[in-house]
């Protein structure tokens, strides 16, 4: 079978490796652009590298919709199958026309629930104990197409990096099961139900920012949700802090919100718009990221310290 495969972060490299594995025939990997890093040093995406190490064609094009030589370049391949995992653009009707069997989606929740750009993200904002994968046909709206497979997985106190290995790995598992089903026929569509759809939208960098006024729940849930990306953050003394780990405690706040209730040689609470949280690893800006000890012995907090705004409270 010829599959063209289309997919960015790490958790879309499991699934194209396990195709690799299982010896498909692959002509082209579809992946976003290169972006700049620190010293303007050129970063691949993992799908990319994963491409290159193989020796597998890659594209990568800004706006496939608006790429028609790449779509004629696709159309020209005659692929079988279209398999997709968190590329990170829509596809246009005239791709999702191109291969025989149609384009599949490697999609990381249960659907219909938490359709969109981070559903693994909103997972652990939700407080989900249970997520999962599901294998679709893509059609043209936001991942409303028909169900052909699903896996549960635990994914209870885990925070995004965790929860991504784990689904990426049940996916390309999933995958690699339901690709034989597609070929011969025998695969079930399942129509989903959009009563009870939910959305993951596209997280911004603002998103990540907390003046404590939070419960302490929710935002140490943000804490695992933003770890890789925009972290949990807000400020102390003008200067940005971002937080890492941290766990809630079983007290009431004896302060205003974002102000530092106490603390100890190896970490420090801070009162939240409910209850309290135990602050175990962060980031000082211009600085690595560091335990909470070693954060104070550097820069001393003192109960009534307060993290809030940039400006300052």
């Amino acid at each position: 079978m010829k599959i063209v495969f289309m997919g960015t972060p790490a958790f879309a490299a499991c699934s194209l490796q396990k195709l690799i594995d299982d010896g498909y025939d692959i002509p082209l990997v579809v992946t976003q652009p290169d972006r700049r890093g620190n010293r303007n040093k050129m970063i691949l995406s993992e799908v990319k590298k994963l491409a290159v190490e193989n020796g597998i064609e890659t594209a990568q094009p800004v706006r496939i919709k608006k790429d028609p030589e790449l779509i004629e370049r696709i159309a020209s391949i005659g692929p079988d199958l279209i398999v997709v995992a968190a590329f990170g653009q829509i596809l246009p009707k005239s791709v999702l026309e191109i291969p025989r069997l149609g384009c599949i989606n490697v999609h990381g929740s249960l659907l219909p629930k938490l359709r969109g750009a981070s559903p693994m993200q909103a997972a652990v904002l939700e407080g989900l104990d249970e997520s999962g994968v599901t294998i679709m046909r893509m059609a043209e709206g936001l991942d409303t197409g028909d169900m052909i497979s699903k896996r549960v997985c635990d994914i209870k106190g885990m925070d995004f990096t965790e929860v991504s290995e784990v689904l990426a790995a049940a996916g390309a598992e999933l995958l690699a099961e339901t690709i034989p089903h597609i070929a011969d026929g025998t695969a079930e569509y399942e129509v989903q139900d959009d009563s009870e759809a939910s959305y993951a939208g596209i997280i911004r960098k603002t998103d990540g920012y907390t003046s404590f006024d939070e419960d302490a729940e929710a935002i140490e849930r943000k804490i695992r949700a933003f770890i890789e990306w925009p972290s949990c953050y807000s400020y102390l003394e003008g200067l940005q802090v971002k937080f890492y780990k941290a766990e809630v405690l079983d007290e009431e706040a004896d302060g205003a919100p974002g102000a530092v209730s106490g603390t100890t040689k190896t970490s420090y609470t801070i009162n939240c718009g409910r209850g309290k949280l135990r602050i175990l690893e962060q980031q000082l800006q211009g600085k690595k990221r560091m335990s909470a000890g070693d954060f104070m012995r550097g820069h001393k907090l003192a109960p009534g310290d307060r993290f809030g705004a940039e400006e300052g409270l």
